[in-house]
This record gives structure tokens, sequence and C-alpha cells, in this order.
């Protein structure tokens, strides 16, 4: 272990990036990441198998005031006979294809995926030297991470991973304060190390604070996914934002970073909650967004699922509408969209979960122009429907109207998406209005032409003081629709 921590400490020093917030601001955005606009998220383990309420189940499985305790003693039998750990022999994946995952995922529009490397459990769906409890030893005895990176990049997807152990320290605790399979002495290199009791897990000073060695285990399990994996940009879950955590946190970025360096690719990584000093990194917003466009580049991590991350039997899924009516406003914004879906246990992905990634595909095939390698307007939106900013608000679905339009441009075009068609086919656009007073006009631009995209017809269309109008006949839709003005 003290020569692993050894070779950390000489790639830091090494550079071109030092663990100060000062080095390491000198960061750029990877330059294919505000171009691709769309990704997939994936959560896939241990939580799948149960498929129960969510991917929180390995935790309220041991709290005897949830749902889940009574479940798994009624399903399982008790947990001192049967707890997290005996759900390693039952995933055993034998639908798991990662070709056939790679090409699902390509033919969504997504041009980038992070399958999630370890979760709160503990449970490493990777080869690791670091503990025996992974993927690759047990269950599927597959690397899986390994398989999913040699099929994504065979399909041209920007391989990507995250890593949500910072929350393992405490996320088993309750299991010792009744007759469970999480017993004392816990040592590292178990699955259920260290299972300490927290405070409040809210509390950025929440004690006990992590000690040195599970901060150490964290950067060493951190760093052998950088190197053996390369991910092109790495995501951190909730909690790394500890106190505890932050030295650390600036030694990972300053090792991936000059990784990255080294191996001549641009990486990055994506954090919530303020977790690294702003501009070291891309900030994340959880299940929710900005109400007005931002001069840095961000993304929303969210899910298919209203109520779950991964796989359950009780999935409330989001309509294709809403997701892509989201999609366009967080593009319009400077952002991009990492939607998750939740493979089964076995390793195939759920009906749910397939309609709704085939149906965005076809919608981008159509639209996709106004979306990829697209720029935020001079303005972002326009009409009456406001949206709400904040993470952990996007099941809050906005009522959009005809009158409700999100832009974005690429090259001598305008693309003005209207998020409800009307079914009339008759639109009016104020942000392309002319103006009585020709020194203040909204807008300057020469209009030389409008098309709808997937409307095969000559779109009928004309600018006065109101704005640009625009007429199509039998032409609807239930999804955005972008409507392509070309700027002389």
């Amino acid at each position: 272990m003290e020569q692993k921590l050894e070779r950390i400490e000489a790639v830091i020093r090494q550079g071109p990036f030092s663990e100060s917030w000062d080095s390491l601001k000198d960061f750029e955005v990877p330059r294919w990441f505000p171009k691709a606009k769309f990704g997939i998220f994936i959560h896939w383990g241990l939580y799948s198998v149960a498929a129960h309420n969510n991917e929180w189940y390995p935790r309220n499985m041991y709290i005897q005031d949830k749902e889940e305790y009574q479940y798994h003693k009624e399903q399982f039998g008790d947990h001192k006979d049967f707890g997290l750990k005996d759900f390693i022999p039952l995933f055993t994946a034998e639908k798991f294809h990662p070709k056939e995952w790679a090409k699902i995922i390509k033919d969504s529009g997504a041009n980038y995926v992070f399958p999630v490397a370890e979760h709160h459990d503990g449970f490493q769906m990777y080869k690791s030297e670091i503990s025996h409890y992974n993927a690759a030893e047990m269950g599927p005895k597959r690397d899986v991470l390994g398989e999913l990176k040699k099929a994504f990049e065979e399909e041209g997807l920007h391989m990507c991973t995250s890593s949500h152990r910072a929350e393992h320290w405490f996320f088993l605790s309750h299991g010792k304060e009744f007759d469970s399979d999480v017993k004392e002495p816990l040592k590292r290199g178990d699955f259920y190390w260290p299972s300490m009791k927290e405070g409040d897990p809210q509390d950025l000073f929440s004690k006990p604070y992590p000690t040195k060695e599970f901060l150490e285990d964290w950067l060493l399990r951190t760093c052998e996914i950088i190197d053996v994996y390369e991910p092109e940009l790495l995501y951190f879950d909730w909690w790394v934002q500890h106190q505890a955590f932050k030295p650390y946190l600036r030694k990972v970025m300053a090792y991936y970073y000059n990784r990255g360096a080294q191996w001549g690719k641009e990486v990055a990584i994506c954090y919530k909650h303020d977790a690294f000093a702003f501009g070291s990194g891309i900030p994340e917003v959880e299940r929710g967004k900005f109400q007005e466009p931002k001069p840095f580049i961000w993304q929303t991590d969210t899910a298919v699922a209203k109520n779950s991350w991964c796989y359950t039997d009780t999935l409330d899924y989001k309509t294709p509408r809403e997701i892509l009516c989201n999609l366009v406003d967080i593009v319009s914004k400077n952002g991009n969209m990492l939607l998750n879906i939740g493979p089964k246990g076995d390793g195939s992905i759920p009906e749910g979960d397939l309609a709704i990634l085939q149906t965005i595909g076809q919608w981008m095939k159509i639209n996709g122009e106004g979306i990829y390698h697209s720029k935020v307007w001079r303005k972002s939106s326009e009409g009456p429907t406001k949206e709400i900013e904040g993470q952990f608000t996007d099941n809050q679905i906005p009522q959009y109207t005809s009158k409700d339009f999100r832009f974005t441009t690429k090259g001598s075009y305008i693309y003005a998406f209207a998020l409800a068609y009307p079914k009339d086919g008759r639109l009016t656009i104020q942000s392309f209005a002319k103006s009585k007073d020709q020194n203040m006009p909204e807008f300057h631009g020469i209009i030389m032409d409008v098309k709808v995209l997937g409307y095969d017809k000559e779109v009928c269309w004309k600018v006065d003081e109101e704005g640009l109008h625009i007429k199509t006949e039998d032409f609807s839709s239930d999804f955005p629709v972008a409507i392509k003005v070309q700027i002389q």
C-alpha cells in the first residue's frame, strides 16, 4: 500500500497540476464534452438483484423501521442468515452482453457513458487488487467495467465512470444494531468495513470523521480505476464534500489530471454540492437544472425513472416527452444531460428503459442537429412557462404551451424548439420580431429561410412586428419540434 501511495505522490510531483486549487483551476473542459450534449448513466449492481424500492436497498434493509427491513425478512430470511453479501452469488448476469448495451446506447443518440464503478454498497464492478469483493472474482466473475469500456469505445462512445465509494464509510452501519451478518471485528478489505455509525450524514462536519485508513483506501480505489480504465470523465457522488475528504479530493484531482496529460487525453471530474473548487471541474445538478443560461459548462444527472436510479419492481417512469423537453431546456442553458438507466440483475435492459432510449434516438435523428455541437444563443428561452431551479426538482413537470420556445445556435442557423407544437400548425416566435424603432429591435439578423425539422413540405413563414410567424399543414408531434432559422 505504501508503494502505491508513493506512486500517487510521484505522479502529482511530476505535474503539470499540483494539489492546490490555484493549480487545479487551470483545468480546461474537454473539447468534446460541450459538443456531446447527451450521455447515459448506468446504475447496475447488487441492488439490481434485490430490485426493490431503489438503489439504497443495501442500506435500508438493515434499518429496522424501514419497509425494506421487513421485506427482506419475508423474501430472504433473517439478516444473520442472508445479508447483503448473499446477493453476490445470485448476481450471475447471464444476460449481460456489453456489445448489445453499446449498440442500444449508441442508437439512443448518446455520445458518452458513465457506468458506476462502485456504489455505496462497496461491491466493485471491476477487477481490483484492493478487495476481493469485485465482479471479476465474485458474482458475474467478469470485469464488467473493462468489458463495457471495450464495447463502448468500439461504438465510438466516450467511456467515463463514477465512484460512489465515499458513502460506504457509514452506508451499512445499521447492520451492527441487531443480529445480522454485519459483525465486528471488521478490517480493511472486508466487504462491510468500516460500517461506522454516523451522526447526521447531511452535516459536512459529521463525526466520527472518516479515518486516514478509510480515506487512503478511497484514494487508492479511485486511482486504481483511473490507471486501469483511463476514463475520459470521472464523476463523484454525494458526500465527498465532507470536510475530511478535502485534501484527498485535491490529491485525486491532481493525480487524474496529470495522468490525463501523460496519456495525451483531455479529462475532467464531474462533481456535486460544491465538493471541488469552482472552475476545477464540471459542476452537476442532480435531478434538476438552472433557470437561466450559464457562462460555464454544467451537467444534469437524472434518470428515466422518478423514484429510483436502479431497476426495481416498482419503477415510475418519466415519459419520453418529459425527458426530451428537459434535454432541450438544459442544452439551451449551456448544459449537458446525463440520463440514467438501470439494467436488471441478469444484465438485460428493461423494456421500459429500452422504449425510452429508442424514442429519444428516433427524435435525435430528426432534431439532433439543433442539439449536438450547438451553442447558447443570446437568449435561451421565450414563453410564459417558468422553469423550477435547483436539485431534485425535475419530477415537477412544467406544463408547456405553444408559446414556449428554447433556442440554440450553430453556424448560420438558430434553432427554436417548440416545446408544445400546436395542432393547428400556427406558431409565432416573438424573439425574431421586427421593431418600429429600427435602432432598438430585439433581433437584428436577416432571416433567409425557415424549416421545421421532420416536416417534409415547404414552411409558410413571414416576419413582422409581432414576430416570426410559421404555418404548417397536417403536421403534429407529441415531442419538441426544432424550427431551423437560417440567418444571412
